[in-house]
C-alpha cells in the first residue's frame, strides 16, 4: 500500500486555458520517527542508574562499611603484634635516635630491654606450668573431696542420718552436670553467632579510626575543612604529595614519619610546622606541590605558606586556620590614634599585620621603596599609608608626582612642596624634571662638609611605569622614557638609587604589572624595600622581589586577585621577618580616602605651612609676578636660585629658560629688587607683595605662556 495519499481540491484561482479545473495534489505521507532500539534504551537506563547520586551514595556505603572491617583487622593485628613483640619499644628508639635525642633513645632501648627479660621469663615458666598446674588440680580436688565429705559427716550427726554424708558431694556432681548441659545448648549458637560478633567488633575499630579511603568517606567527613592540624594529618599530606623518595622514607621510618616534624606552634590565625626532610628530598620538590600539601591538608591554596627557613633540608608550613584569612583585619593605628607621631629616623610605619597577627611595621630610613603589583589590588593605598605616616614627621620633605591623576594623593596639596597630578605625557615631563631637580638637591648635599646632617627628601612617585613607557622626546632628542642611557627618568632615577640615601634623597615608586620595559632591571634591583602585591606569573615575581625572595618562598604570583587585595610580599631589612626567611607576607591595613585626609591634616597642623608648587597647564597668560609671589611660599625670603627652580616646577615653558637677569628684570620693573642676605641674593617676599598690591591691574606684566 502506497505512503502517499491523493488530495483533491478545486483550484479557486483563474487559468488562462480553463477556468474551475480540479487538481490532484500527491502530497507525501510524513515519515514516521524510527523506534529506538531496545539495548539502547536498556543502556541509556543502566547508564542512568550507574551514575545517579543514590547509586553512588549507595556504593560508598557498602564500601566503606566493608573497608571498615578490613581496616579494624590491620588495626587489631597491629596492637596485638606490638603487645606481643618489643616492636613499639624499637620503633620508638629509632625515631629517638633519628632526631638525635640519645638520652631518650638510650631510655627506650632500657625498656625494651626490660620487656624482652620479662617475657623470656614468662616463657620459661611454660615449661613447668603443666606438671605444676596437675599437682594443683589434685591438690584442690583431694581438698575439696574431703571438706564436702566432711560437711556431709556433720549433717549426718545432725540429722541421724548415714545417707547424708554423700548428700553435699552428689549435690556438686548433679551441680557441675547442670553446668555441661548449659555449655551444651550454648555451645552450638554460640558458634554461629561468634564469627559475626567479631566482625561487628573489627568493624567498630575501623570506624572509630576512619579506617577508609577518603572516596568512600561519608560527606561530613570527606569535607572536613578546617580541622585541626595534627602531626598525623601532616604527615599523611606529605606521604600523599606525590615524591616518591618522601613516601618511601616516612613508610620506612620506625615512627611513621614523626621524627620529620618540630612542635606545631600556634602562629597568629593558623600554625607553623618546621620539616625536616629526609635525604634524597629536596625543599624544592615541596614548593613545588603547594597546591597539593594544600588540599591534602584540606585547606585552600592560598592558605598554607611554605618558607625555608636557616636549617638545612627543612620547610617551615604556615597553615592558616580555614577561612581566616579571608577576614578584614583591623584598622591603621593611624586612623585609631589622633596623637600617633612619626619617627622617620628611629620609628617604623605600622603597615599592617602578618600571617602570625603580630603587627607588621616597617622602618623607611633610607630606603629606597618599590610597590608592584597588578591593577586595582591595593598599591597605592599600601604607599600612601607609608607616606601618612612619614609625613607625621615634620622635618620629612615630600615631592609628589601622582600620574594616575584621580585624586588619590589630593590630600598632599599643601603638604608636599611639589606636587604634579595627571595622566598625560606633559605630566610626565614635569615629574621627570622634578626627579632632575631632587638630583640637582642630592649633588649640592654631597657637596657639603662631610657629617652635615640633611633632612628627609622623599620623592614619591605613583604609577611611574607611565613615566618609563611615555614616547616623547626633548629638544635634543633625549627621550623621557625608556632604559637607554639618554632617558631621562630613568637616568635620574638611577642617579638617585646610586647616592642619594647618603644624603636623604629617596625615590619612592609604585608601579603595576612589572614588564623590562615598564621597570627596568636596575630600577627595581635600585630599590632596598621590595613590595609586591598579586602578580600574574612567577617571572615577574622574580622582577618585583629578586631571585632570593623567590627561591626562599615568596609567591605574590599565588596571590588571589581581587580576593587578596592589600596583601603584600616585602623584601627588605627594614621589616622583621623569621630568621632566615627572605620576605615576609603583609596584610596591609586599609586607609581610606577620608581617613588619609583627616590625616594629612594632622600633618599639616604640624608643620608651620607649606606652599605646594603645582604645575599649571601651559597655554593661558602668566602673570610672572604673581607667579614669583606663589613660589615665595609663607617664607620670609628665598634664595634667588630657589625661586627659578620653583617657577619652572611651575611652568617649565614659560620659565624653564629663565636665568638671573631674567628673574632680576621682572623684580627691578615692579620695584622688588633681589638683595643680599647673608652673603647669598633672596628675594623679600614682603617687596613682591607690595610691589603686586601697588602695580596697575591694566595686566601689563602678564607673559604670553
Amino acid at each position: 500500500m502506497s505512503d502517499n495519499v491523493v488530495h483533491l481540491h478545486k483550484n479557486t484561482e483563474p487559468a488562462p486555458e480553463a477556468d474551475n479545473l480540479t487538481t490532484l495534489t500527491v502530497v507525501p505521507e510524513p515519515a514516521a520517527a524510527l523506534p529506538v532500539p531496545l539495548w539502547v534504551r536498556s543502556g541509556r537506563a543502566i547508564r542512568t542508574m550507574v551514575t545517579h547520586e543514590a547509586t553512588k551514595t549507595t556504593a560508598r556505603a557498602v564500601a566503606r562499611h566493608t573497608l571498615y572491617v578490613a581496616g579494624g583487622v590491620r588495626i587489631a593485628a597491629k596492637r596485638t603484634w606490638d603487645g606481643r613483640t618489643a616492636s613499639r619499644y624499637e620503633r620508638m628508639f629509632r625515631a629517638a635516635e633519628a632526631a638525635g635525642n640519645h638520652e631518650v633513645a638510650a631510655e627506650w632501648e632500657e625498656r625494651g630491654q626490660h620487656f624482652r627479660e620479662a617475657r623470656h621469663r614468662r616463657r620459661m615458666d611454660l615449661l613447668h606450668s603443666p606438671l605444676d598446674a596437675a599437682k594443683g588440680v589434685a591438690v584442690t580436688a583431694g581438698m575439696g573431696v574431703g571438706s564436702l565429705v566432711a560437711l556431709g559427716v556433720v549433717m549426718a550427726v545432725a540429722t541421724k542420718d548415714v545417707t547424708q554424708v554423700v548428700t553435699p558431694l552428689m549435690a556438686t556432681i548433679e551441680f557441675i552436670n547442670l553446668l555441661i548441659t548449659i555449655v551444651q545448648v550454648v555451645w552450638g549458637p554460640a558458634l554461629g553467632i561468634g564469627p559475626f560478633l567479631a566482625l561487628l567488633a573489627l568493624w567498630g575499630v575501623g570506624r572509630h579510626q576512619q579506617a577508609a579511603p577518603a572516596w568512600a568517606l561519608p560527606a561530613n567527613v570527606r569535607n572536613s575543612e578546617g580541622e585541626p592540624i595534627t602531626p598525623s594529618i601532616v604527615v599523611k599530606a606529605l606521604r600523599d604529595l606525590g615524591v616518591p623518595a618522601l613516601r618511601n622514607a616516612i613508610k620506612e621510618m620506625g615512627d611513621a614519619g614523626a621524627s620529620m616534624l618540630g612542635p606545631i606552634r600556634i602562629a597568629g590565625c593558623g600554625v607553623e610546622v618546621d620539616v625536616t626532610l629526609p635525604s634524597g628530598v629536596s625543599t624544592i620538590e615541596v614548593q613545588n606541590r603547594r597546591r597539593k600539601l594544600a588540599e591534602n591538608l584540606t585547606r585552600h591554596e592560598h592558605e598554607v605558606f611554605i618558607t625555608i627557613p636557616t636549617a638545612a633540608r627543612t620547610v617551615r608550613l604556615w597553615v592558616a586556620d580555614s577561612g581566616a584569612l579571608d577576614e578584614p583585619i583591623g584598622p591603621s593605628p593611624l586612623v585609631t590614634d589622633d596623637t600617633l607621631k612619626a619617627d622617620y629616623v628611629k620609628g617604623r610605619a605600622p603597615w599592617g599585620e602578618d600571617l602570625r597577627g603580630d603587627a607588621a611595621a616597617l622602618s623607611v630610613y633610607q630606603r629606597h621603596l618599590l610597590i608592584t603589583g597588578l591593577s586595582n589590588q591595593g598599591k597605592t593605598a599600601a604607599l600612601r599609608a607609608l607616606a601618612l605616616w612619614v609625613a607625621l614627621d615634620r622635618s620629612v620633605e615630600f615631592w609628589v608626582g601622582d600620574l594616575k591623576g584621580v585624586g588619590d594623593w589630593a590630600m598632599f596639596e599643601g603638604l608636599a612642596t611639589r606636587f604634579i597630578q595627571g595622566p598625560t605625557d606633559d605630566h610626565v615631563i614635569q615629574v621627570t624634571m622634578m626627579l632632575e631637580d631632587a638630583v640637582e638637591e642630592m649633588n649640592r648635599r654631597l657637596m657639603e662638609p662631610p657629617g652635615t646632617q640633611f633632612p628627609a627628601l622623599i620623592v614619591n612617585v605613583d604609577e611611574a611605569q607611565v613615566a618609563f613607557m611615555c614616547p616623547l622626546k626633548d629638544e635634543d632628542k633625549r627621550p623621557y622614557g625608556g632604559s637607554s642611557s639618554t632617558s631621562r627618568y630613568f637616568m635620574a632615577a638611577r642617579k638617585i638609587h646610586n647616592q642619594g640615601r647618603a644624603v636623604n634623597v629617596l625615590l619612592w615608586q609604585g608601579t603595576q604589572d612589572p614588564t623590562d620595559q615598564n621597570l627596568p632591571k636596575l630600577v627595581r634591583e635600585g630599590a632596598h624595600t621590595r613590595a609586591s602585591l598579586a602578580l600574574g606569573t612567577e617571572s615577574q615575581s622574580r622582577m618585583a622581589l629578586g631571585d632570593k625572595a623567590v627561591n626562599g618562598g615568596a609567591a605574590p604570583h599565588l596571590l588571589r586577585p581581587g580576593l587578596d587585595k592589600g596583601t603584600l610580599v616585602v623584601a627588605s631589612d627594614g621589616i622583621q621577618a623569621p630568621a632566615g626567611q627572605a620576605s615576609i607576607t603583609v596584610r596591609t591595613h586599609y586607609i581610606s580616602t577620608e581617613d588619609a585626609t583627616a590625616i594629612a591634616d594632622r600633618a599639616k597642623a604640624l608643620r608651620d605651612g607649606v606652599t605646594t608648587l603645582t604645575v599649571i597647564e601651559p597655554g593661558e597668560d602668566r602673570d610672572p609676578l604673581a607667579d614669583i609671589l606663589a613660589a615665595l611660599g609663607d617664607a620670609p625670603r628665598v634664595r634667588t636660585k630657589d625661586v627659578l627652580k620653583r617657577l619652572a616646577t611651575l611652568n617649565e615653558q614659560a620659565y624653564g629658560s629663565w636665568s638671573f637677569l631674567d628673574l632680576k628684570r621682572v623684580l627691578d620693573d615692579a620695584g622688588a629688587e633681589p638683595h643680599k642676605s647673608d652673603g647669598v641674593m633672596v628675594v623679600s617676599r614682603d617687596r613682591v607683595a607690595q610691589a603686586l598690591a601697588n602695580r596697575d591691574t591694566d595686566g601689563s606684566a602678564s607673559i604670553d605662556g
